[in-house]
């Protein structure tokens, strides 16, 4: 079996993908859009189980993959949701001596990660998890072109 294009290009799909969310989220450095996609990412795995996370995370790419996962505590049980000002006021809290996180951040990544995942992986994804979870990566758009991949 070949090598999983995820695998083989993950330098070219990470700087793709790390370049979408600097530019939804008008970030002017990758370390900035790195604290938010970080930020984002620990909200959204503090409300699911390790089952539902790690389904969800098969699907991404293989950077974010890794940063997903990376420092996980997944004995730790799921947080309640909340709305998503709150939501966002927790990433933003990250780090928060170097975190310049903007309030779109969780919808910004979600508009990243759709961009950055075929369709029917994706929806598969979110089909798998709870209506609050579907609800945190929702992306609306006006025209569907803006969810095509922004590389393959």
């Amino acid at each position: 079996m070949p090598q999983p294009w995820t695998y083989r290009h993950a330098s070219q799909e990470y700087r793709a993908f790390l370049d979408d969310v600097k530019a939804r989220m008008d970030l002017e450095s990758d370390n900035m859009a790195y604290t938010a996609l970080d930020g984002v990412f620990h909200v959204f795995r503090r409300r699911v189980t390790a089952e539902q996370g790690l389904r969800f995370a098969s699907v991404l790419p293989s950077v974010p993959r890794a940063i997903f996962v990376a420092g996980w505590q997944p004995e730790v049980p799921p947080a309640s949701w909340a709305p998503r000002d709150a939501l966002t006021r927790e990433a933003q809290a990250l780090r928060p001596d170097h975190n310049l996180t903007p309030d779109n951040c969780i919808e910004a990544v979600a508009w990243a990660l759709r961009r950055a995942i075929r369709g029917p992986d994706w929806d598969r994804a979110l089909a798998a998890l709870p209506p609050e979870a579907r609800d945190f990566w929702r992306v609306e758009v006006d025209d569907p072109r803006d969810l095509e991949p922004g590389i393959r």
